[in-house]
Order: C-alpha cells, then structure tokens, then sequence
C-alpha cells in the first residue's frame, strides 16, 4: 500500500513536467520565426568574412578603388624617383639595407606583379583579386613606413662630412639636370654627383635614366 502512495506521489511530479516541456517544444517548433532570427543572430560574423564577396556591384567598386590606391602610391614614389634633390634629402628611401626600405620595395614589385591588365580581369578571379587586393594594402602600408621614416631621420644617419658630400652631389645634380646649361657641364656636374655619392648613396636606375637622357638631348616621353 506505501508503495502505491509513493507511486502517485511521484506521478504528480512527473506529469506536470512532462506536459510544461511537450507545450515548450511545440511553442518552439510552431514559431519558425525564431528559428530564422537565431539564424541571423549568427550571420553577421558569417558575412563579416565574406565581406562583399557576395555582392558583385560592392566588389567592382572595391577593386576599382583599390587599382586607383596603387596608383596613387604610385605616383608618390615617382615624386622621389624623378627628383635626385628628393632622393637625397631622404636617402632612406632606397636605402636597400635598411629593412623598411626594403619591404617597401619588395610589396611594390608584389604588387606590380599582381596588378591586372583591365580590372574587369579580377571580376572572375576571386582569388586572383584577394591576392591583389592583399599585395596593393601590403605595398601602401610598406610605403607610408619608409617614408614617415625617411622624413623623420632625413640624413641625421650620416656623418658631417657625407652629409656634405650629399649638399654637394645635390648641387652637381642640379646642374646636371638643368637645360641652361651646355651639355658638357650638365655631363661633367653628373660624374661630379656620381663620385660624390660613391659608397654613400645609390640613385635608382630611373632617376640616372632619366639624367643621362635630359644629358644627351633625348625628350622623356
């Protein structure tokens, strides 16, 4: 008889239970709702890596601008190439044993490599486009360091008498790239500059170019 009473007792606990989990299930499964905004709670960071991957219109202009960073970066590197003065106010800047100035140099011939002909090119190669995309934010990032460094240090990391070997080779140099003068002093200041410069300073293939060329009468194109 204690055993039926016990028995009953226990059923009044269960049964309560049972029935307030079955109307939980069935509330659950009878709002398909909340299933979906649980979904979405979650979507964000699913998106998030996406990133516009998903929208075609998002990633052309992405691109776009991207091509017009790099040659933006570009056109700022010419502004030292193309100017022997520039060059050798921040000598940093092709400075090759120093590690900045080497991973800039490095990201920007990345970068170059990567860059596409058109830039519909990358609409279909996804992966070709992170790559690119990846190397043009490398090659920036690389840019912006050197040359915050360049500024900062100018040529303080030379002794007294390079640096006046510098002022003098940045004289010569302008010499040299001056039209009002005949050509044999333009040639003459240039190996001037050269000499100064030698185990000091070594300007980019471009920049001598582009010297040689104003030297000998050729018009840049």
């Amino acid at each position: 008889m204690g055993a039926l009473v016990r028995l009953a007792e226990l059923l009044l606990v269960i049964l309560p239970l049972a029935g307030a989990i079955i109307a939980a299930v069935k509330a659950f499964t009878a709002n398909p709702r909340r299933n979906v905004e649980s979904a979405d709670a979650r979507a964000p960071d699913e998106r998030s890596r996406r990133g516009v991957g998903g929208n075609p219109a998002a990633r052309w202009a992405l691109i776009r601008r991207v091509i017009e960073e790099h040659s933006r970066t570009d056109a700022r590197w010419l502004d030292y190439e193309l100017d022997p003065a520039a060059l050798l106010d921040f000598p940093l800047m092709t400075d090759l044993r120093d590690p900045l100035t080497m991973d800039f140099h490095k990201a920007k011939l990345r970068a170059d490599l990567l860059r596409p002909v058109k830039a519909e090119d990358l609409l279909d190669d996804r992966e070709a486009a992170d790559r690119y995309l990846t190397a043009v934010e490398e090659y920036v990032t690389a840019f912006n360091a050197v040359e915050a460094e360049a500024i900062r240090r100018r040529r303080n990391d030379f002794p007294h008498d390079a640096q006046q070997r510098i002022s003098r080779a940045q004289t010569l140099l302008r010499v040299a790239a001056d039209p009002a003068a005949t050509p044999h002093e333009r040639q003459r200041a240039y190996h001037r500059a050269r000499h100064e410069l030698d185990g000091l300073i070594v300007l980019p293939t471009v920049t001598q170019e582009r010297i040689e060329r104003g030297i000998s009468g050729e018009i840049d194109r």
